[in-house]
């Protein structure tokens, strides 16, 4: 077989599939189901673990700009989001169940592609390989990848939302919105007098947490904060964050409450929704009755409670070239986040690009480069030329883009609207290059 990639998730999924479709033979290996981690619980490719959102559309966000790149680039991942997708106002989200559905038979219907349902536990010393094991990764490949390395990994801690049956929320107090009527009425929304609010936020802090095991020091990740942890930063913490009651009135009262709980689609029947923002490691009693004081939710049903999990991720500027090799044996690429991004959408752009480079690499041939005015190409030099000693994933944001050069002064929303422009302007000419490369320009 032509490329090895290990591991089935999001990156390893799109890296295959790419690769196929650049006529290479692909061996992916899934240790599921013979082994779950921590956090997952289906056998099917692709599973979200945490959020079911893949974040804004819109090209005022660098993450829409990604997604629309990916789009453009044939990406199995945003084929999948696109025909799973669920109401999120302004998001793109997705059915889970759905989600990994379409990308499990995909792969099985791929010929160049063949599953093997086994642990991979050491690296290969020669041939193509592709990383892809995600924040996750096993024990025993993490020794490995360590001795490669040369250091240990760094890590923090991922936390993931409850998610509750729709049908147990009491609705004489919870109403159906989008904040500022954006998307109609995709959310759920309960509301918080300033007593409740309050009384919520000290149970928060008093409560029984899930420790860290002693060899682990618990570094969070900023876009990923438990709620218990965002709640002890300070009283109001919460009421300016994903509790933020801005532009979503309560109905009852024409008035805006002094905070509100969102709860978001999580699948396509619309019959389980999570909390948004709710990522946590409170214990699952403490999750029960806490949650529960929250208007609306006083005999809600949990589908699935939070909990968190570690998130391995390689210090990319001092262990990858920027087409995602490892300085030390150049065979292997690392994708996903393990490569040192940080998002569903980031590291499955991540897993297109390792498939490129590696399907080129056979060829004896250097992957053409997407342009860094691009939203891949801007992810690529973060990893690359970030500062080693404090290396932490990053989401995509316009700030990694090169700035514009302005004959004007504009304002922040006209400029990222202008430099999404400019990144899918010039996409096509790095598209044309690989086709052509192929044989099919």
């Amino acid at each position: 077989m032509d490329i090895v990639i290990i591991g089935a998730g999001l990156a390893g999924c799109e890296a295959a599939w790419q690769a196929a479709k650049e006529g290479c033979q692909v061996k992916l290996y899934e240790m599921k189901p013979r082994q779950f981690s921590p956090a997952h619980q289906d056998e099917g490719l692709a599973e979200l673990v945490c959020s079911n959102s893949l974040r804004g559309a819109g090209m005022n966000n660098a993450v829409g700009c990604l997604k629309e790149e990916l789009r453009r680039s044939g990406s199995l991942f945003i084929e999948a989001a696109d025909a799973t997708a669920v109401p999120a106002g302004g998001a793109l989200a997705v059915d889970r169940d759905e989600f990994s559905n379409y990308i499990s038979t995909k792969i099985a219907a791929e010929t160049n592609i063949e599953l093997i349902r086994e642990e991979v536990t050491t690296l290969p010393t020669e041939g193509a390989t592709i990383l892809a094991t995600g924040p996750l990764t096993s024990e025993a490949l993490s020794a490995d990848l360590t001795k490669l390395t040369g250091t240990d990994h760094l890590y923090f801690y991922d936390a993931i939302a409850p998610i509750v049956e729709v049908d147990s929320i009491d609705f004489n107090i919870a109403w159906r919105a989008s904040r500022y009527d954006k998307g109609g009425d995709d959310y759920i929304n309960c509301p918080l007098n300033e007593e409740q609010y309050y009384h919520f936020v000290q149970e928060l802090v008093d409560a029984d947490k899930v420790s860290g095991r002693d060899f682990e020091k618990l570094i969070h990740f900023e876009g990923c904060m438990p709620i218990e942890e965002m709640a002890s930063r300070g009283a109001q913490t919460l009421s300016f964050g994903p509790m933020k009651p801005v532009g979503l009135p309560d109905p009852k009262s024409g008035k805006i409450p002094y905070a509100v709980l969102q709860l978001r689609q999580d699948n396509r029947h619309a019959s389980l929704f999570n909390l948004v923002g709710f990522q946590t490691r409170l214990t699952y009693p403490e999750q029960k009755r806490i949650f529960r004081t929250i208007p609306g939710l006083e005999q809600v049903r949990f589908a699935r409670l939070g909990s968190m999990h570690r998130n391995t991720f390689i210090n990319a500027p001092a262990c990858l070239t920027q087409s995602l090799q490892f300085k030390q044996a150049k065979h292997i690429y690392a994708a996903g986040q393990l490569s040192g991004v940080e998002g569903y959408v980031e590291s499955a752009a991540c897993g297109l690009l390792a498939g490129l480079f590696a399907a080129y690499q056979l060829r004896g041939e250097d992957a053409p480069l997407p342009p860094q005015e691009t939203a891949l190409g801007s992810l690529l030099s973060h990893l690359s030329t970030a500062e080693e000693s404090n290396f932490q994933p990053m989401n995509i944001n316009y700030g990694l883009f090169p700035p514009l050069e302005l004959k004007r002064k504009m304002k922040r929303a006209d400029r990222r609207l202008a430099m999404a422009e400019r990144a899918l302007t010039v996409l096509p000419q790095w598209r044309e290059a690989i086709s052509s490369n192929r044989g099919e320009g």
